[in-house]
């Protein structure tokens, strides 16, 4: 199912299509009055007619929401358009000359509904980029908790195993101990038994024998004999010989409760600790963009730390100077990954040097001024004016086809640090623009003109992005530096210090300086963000002749390169 505009997150990035019957074009005004979205050419006819003439015709992003239409309850033919500010309900024309309203004021509700909306998609900005994230960095707190309590809970069970087994091998240790004493005293205890057995044994036989003798005196043949032997100590009988009864083992029962195995196996407790909550990170002001990447995060984390401790230096060091083979000027660099260098001259040559000069790549273009860039991924993209195309070079050295800018001559080319994003500017016949494509090279923004409806660029040779977002364009046929913020609206333009300014390389640091070459005067300019002239950070006085390139790296170091000269030169500037 389609989602309706009033459905569309107002952060997201969708294809608005121009509301006129028949144009499939790219939406980027908006009419309050008829409250129609339009192109730019559907707008040049809409502004041309005699009737909508002096109707308001907005960027699309600036544009009023239409008042839905509802029927007055108590005059059913009417629509509800008045406010009244007193009981703060609705009305229609008619409700306002009743008895109940009269003498109150009342307000445009369709001025009162825009209100109301731009608040309501601040509260959804808010959800979006602070209480849904922050709830699902909790979420994720959560769960990293849930596997940590489960990873520690599996080894106390497995300390509590280690213990167990521990005791039971002692157990069995002395029950084995137990049972082979058992069995040493049963082996005494029989023999004992088995000896006293043998002597009774012994002693039957020995009545017997005596019985024997007994009944041989008996006869008659031997009267004297047995007279003798009735007075013989024969007739004494040995005593029956004494045995005794052994002595039993008694084994003793082990006196133990469930406390005594307890504090032999260790015991399980919670600390009696009131739980700490976790921390919420305060909400600072929120954006209608979306939230930035991890990565992006990290980045702007690391940027913030770096801002907090630079400031200006009281003077400017040349650090070192290379000398850059292949070109004949200096006209754009671009600082790539792992200390590589890409440089353009005035005659298309496209060299890639590493740190010590030396060239490592060489290719032929149709560019010139500030037509190349280094994307996050580390490829290198530059525009190829004479056919209206940006190309890619991959590390592989692989040159494919990347963007196509139709009718439109691309002239310079930007990836933000940002987002990812790239910025372009372009011309047709003398009319300048910026458009804006993301990491896969969709379009997604155009900027051209400014509120009032007049042209932003002629020709924007050079183009960067500050820190907060401003899309930086050195123009020299406007002599300006033309700055938007990244929404496409019009924050200022610098036109130099009262004498004539041709501004050409173009870059931002970290603490949002524009920085920006003069070819009048030959010097740097520096400006804050909102285009408040700083100082000429390099003149001639430096040793400086001809700048036209500038860029910042990773360090804060300014590279500048020169025109005439394949020469750049490595300055600090901030300490």
């Amino acid at each position: 199912m389609a989602l309706s505009e009033s459905q569309i997150p107002p952060d997201a990035q969708h294809y608005l299509v121009c509301g006129t019957e028949d144009c499939e074009r790219n939406c980027q005004f908006y009419c309050n009055d008829c409250h129609q979205p339009m192109c730019e050419q559907c707008r040049d006819e809409h502004q041309k007619n005699k009737k909508p003439k002096n109707h308001e015709v907005v960027p699309y992003k600036q544009r009023k929401r239409q008042l839905p239409v509802e029927k007055c309850k108590i005059h059913p033919t009417k629509e509800m358009v008045i406010l009244c500010e007193e009981c703060q309900i609705p009305l229609c024309y008619k409700c306002t000359t009743t008895r109940e309203h009269r003498g109150h004021v009342f307000t445009d509700l369709e001025m009162v509904f825009d209100e109301k909306v731009s608040l309501c998609q601040e509260e959804i900005a808010k959800i979006r980029n602070y209480f849904e994230p922050t709830s699902q960095d909790l979420k994720k707190d959560i769960a990293g908790d849930v596997k940590e309590i489960k990873k520690i809970m599996e080894g106390l069970r497995t300390s509590m195993k280690a213990e167990a087994e521990a005791v039971k091998k002692l157990i069995n240790t002395v029950t084995s101990d137990n049972i082979e004493q058992v069995d040493k005293i049963e082996q005494s205890v029989l023999e004992t038994l088995y000896g006293q057995n043998q002597n009774i044994d012994d002693y039957i036989n020995y009545l017997n024998d005596l019985i024997k003798t007994f009944y041989g005196y008996l006869s008659p043949s031997n009267i004297e004999q047995l007279t003798c032997a009735l007075n013989s100590e024969n007739l004494i009988i040995r005593p029956i010989p004494e045995t005794s009864k052994p002595v039993l083992p008694v084994f003793t029962a082990g006196q133990y409760s469930k406390e005594d195995v307890v504090k032999l196996l260790g015991r399980i407790t919670v600390p009696n600790i009131k739980p700490e909550n976790r921390k919420i990170k305060p909400m600072e002001t929120v954006s209608t963009q979306l939230k930035p990447t991890g990565k992006q995060s990290k980045q702007d984390k690391e940027k913030s730390e770096v801002k907090q401790i630079l400031s200006l230096s009281p003077s400017v060091t040349k650090v070192r100077e290379y000398k850059v083979p292949g070109v004949n000027g200096v006209f754009h660099i671009s600082l790539g990954k792992s200390g590589r260098l890409w440089v353009s001259g005035t005659l298309g040559n496209l060299v890639q040097t590493d740190l010590q000069g030396n060239q490592l790549q060489k290719i032929q273009t149709s560019g010139g001024y500030g037509y190349h860039t280094v994307t996050q991924d580390g490829d290198l993209i530059y525009t190829d004016r004479d056919n209206n195309v940006i190309n890619r070079i991959t590390p592989g050295n692989t040159i494919t086809e990347f963007i196509k800018t139709r009718d439109r001559r691309p002239l310079s080319i930007h990836s933000s640090y940002i987002n990812g994003d790239i910025l372009v500017g372009t011309r047709k016949d003398n009319e300048g623009k910026v458009t804006r494509y993301n990491k896969a090279g969709t379009e997604i923004q155009n900027i051209q003109r400014d509120n009032k409806g007049q042209e932003l660029y002629s020709q924007p040779r050079y183009i960067t992005e500050n820190i907060n977002g401003d899309v930086c364009v050195s123009d020299y046929n406007k002599h300006a530096v033309v700055v938007v913020d990244k929404s496409g609206r019009h924050r200022f333009s610098y036109t130099g210090q009262g004498s004539e300014f041709e501004p050409y390389g173009i870059c931002t640091d970290v603490l949002g300086h524009i920085l920006v070459c003069d070819s009048i005067s030959e010097t740097v300019y520096l400006l804050d963000r909102d285009g408040q002239f700083l100082s000429l950070l390099l003149t001639s006085q430096q040793g400086l002749k001809w700048p036209r390139s500038v860029c910042v790296d990773d360090e804060n170091n300014l590279w500048v390169g020169q025109w005439l000269s394949n020469t750049v030169t490595v300055y600090k500037y901030l300490q």
